[in-house]
Order: structure tokens, then C-alpha cells, then sequence
């Protein structure tokens, strides 16, 4: 990702996040996290929350766990008169570590790319307000 606007949120998936047996969290949960921070590009660049009107392009490349640490990307990747291309990514930055104990866990070396999309944000024109925040 550039160094256009960023926005990044850090959350780590709790049991609550667990869908699937062995504490599997499921894509819907990632798409959820996408949608908030591609909601802040929004108000960062309009003022407004608008609408996350659909995705062009999802990748589920990894399997995420309770437990694991994500870090969710949002870039601005193009500006329409409403609609606002949107790059995705979720990264896992750490893990447990349950085998050594209950709150043992372990940074990455590298952040490892678990899921990426595109989408698309609308703003309604009446409702963009430029430098949100």
C-alpha cells in the first residue's frame, strides 16, 4: 500500500469471534472488520460514513483463530463522483502460543497477508463534507 490515506485498525479475535470447530473465525467476521475501516476512509476523506455498497474482489488466503492478533488495512485507492475504490487487507502480526501456556503468544516476523479485497464506498454527493477529519 502507498502512502495515500491509510486508515489501520489493530483487534485481536476473541472465542467470541470463534465460528467453526478448532476456534476458526469465520470470513464473514474478517469482511465485518474490513467494512469498519473502509467505513473511516469514508468520514477521513468525505465527512460521512457512506455506504459499503459491495466488493469486486475477496481472498481468503489464510485461516484465522481466536486468539491471533490482526492488523485491518484500508487504502483509497480512487475517487469517483460518489464511489470510493478501496483496497483491503487483514494481516495476523502475532499469535498464541497455547502449547507453552494459556497467554503465551509470539509477534511475527513478518505479518502474514490472511485476507484482502476491493470494495466500493459511496457517498452521496449531498452528504460529502471534504477533510472529515
Amino acid at each position: 500500500m502507498s502512502e495515500a490515506l491509510v486508515v489501520t485498525h489493530r483487534v485481536r479475535m476473541s472465542q467470541r469471534d470463534a465460528h467453526y470447530g478448532g476456534d476458526l473465525v469465520s470470513g464473514a467476521r474478517l469482511l465485518e472488520l474490513m467494512g469498519d475501516v473502509a467505513t473511516e476512509i469514508c468520514i477521513r476523506h468525505d465527512g460521512d460514513e457512506g455506504l459499503l455498497a459491495g466488493y469486486s474482489r475477496v481472498e481468503f488466503l489464510a485461516p484465522v483463530f481466536a486468539g491471533d492478533f490482526l492488523e485491518v488495512r484500508a487504502e483509497l485507492a480512487g475517487v469517483g463522483r460518489t464511489s470510493r475504490e478501496i483496497a483491503l487487507e487483514v494481516l495476523r502480526y502475532a499469535r498464541p502460543r497455547r502449547e507453552e501456556s494459556d497467554s503465551a503468544a509470539d509477534l511475527l516476523d513478518e505479518p502474514e497477508v490472511v485476507a484482502r479485497a476491493t470494495g466500493t464506498g459511496v457517498v452521496k454527493l449531498e452528504r460529502q463534507r471534504r477533510g472529515g477529519l
